[in-house]
């Protein structure tokens, strides 16, 4: 498959702090590709210096095989994580100013439809839900056809509603055969939208991978869960790991049957057990850490 995008030995450093270290890592064409990792671990960089925000101090980025320049700059579409819009202009003129900025245009009649904006054009900007602002940054970022679309945390403050929305429209833009590059903090959004993921931590890609592949490599079993209340002594002779977060206790086991006999004497309701499947959200933990990041 045609890579669209590749990213060689990114550096960038500040002083006293490397931020991005080395990191390298390709797109395949038609993909959605996401970029995860804790607050600090130089995912925004990364994507910042790929989309020319930000200057790399080395390395290079690809796109289609040349030097991103100015092929690239007319083909990507970009939604940044934070974008301020005119006020007191509507939805259809911030569409339409947008769309003069470029020699490659889109229909404005496929980019309202397809972002569902048909009842918003004539409302001020100033008007709009975060979900509707979301829907009318993601029209801004189509308006020139784009190949390659950066989405940078595109539904962080979105209600459960609306994200989910949001979703549909990410698999119908990349069901047209646009490549998406996503960087979020949802994994639950990365599994339900990303075909390839790569973990960055420290400003390095920790792994990478589909996250089917991910999981597959890094578990071999299923996860026992209880909240740490229900315990009535420790499990320090569980011979198992044991995490505990926020409360809750979780014990990874290839053996669900043998690991529930020896949590049994342990354990003061046994409704309160859980068992599921490792998720991306475990793989994500055990990759970087728990400890919360500022």
């Amino acid at each position: 498959m045609t890579t669209a995008l590749e990213a060689r030995n990114l550096v960038k450093e500040y002083p006293g702090v490397l931020a991005v270290d080395g990191v390298s890592f390709s797109v395949r064409e038609g993909i959605c590709f996401g970029l995860l990792g804790p607050n600090g671990a130089g995912k925004t960089t990364t994507v910042e210096i790929i989309e020319g925000v930000t200057p790399a101090t080395s390395g290079e980025v690809y796109y289609y095989g040349e030097i991103a320049g100015r092929r690239f700059r007319e083909e990507a579409g970009i939604q940044f994580q934070n974008t301020a819009l005119q006020d007191h202009i509507t939805v259809r003129e911030t569409i339409e100013m947008f769309r003069t900025l470029y020699a490659r245009q889109a229909n404005f009649d496929d980019i309202v439809e397809q972002c569902s904006l048909s009842d918003l054009l004539d409302r001020d900007n100033r008007k709009l839900s975060g979900g509707q602002r979301q829907r009318l940054l993601l029209a801004v970022a189509l308006v020139n056809r784009p190949r390659l679309i950066f989405l940078d945390e595109p539904t962080t403050g979105l209600d459960p509603q609306a994200r989910r929305n949001f979703w549909d429209l990410v698999q119908s833009i990349r069901a047209q055969g646009s490549t998406i590059v996503l960087t979020t903090h949802y994994m639950d959004e990365a599994e339900v939208l990303c075909d390839e993921i790569a973990i960055m931590d420290s400003g390095k890609i920790v792994s990478q991978g589909s996250p089917e592949d991910l999981l597959r490599q890094q578990y071999d079993g299923l996860i026992i869960q209880l909240p740490l209340s229900a315990l009535t002594d420790d499990l320090s002779g569980i011979q198992h790991t044991v995490h505990e977060n926020l409360g809750i206790i979780e014990v990874v086991t290839t053996d669900v049957s043998a690991s529930l006999q020896q949590l049994t004497p342990h354990v003061s309701n046994l409704n309160q057990i859980k068992i599921r499947q490792p998720n991306l959200e475990d793989l994500f933990l055990d990759l970087t850490g728990h400890t919360l990041r500022a």
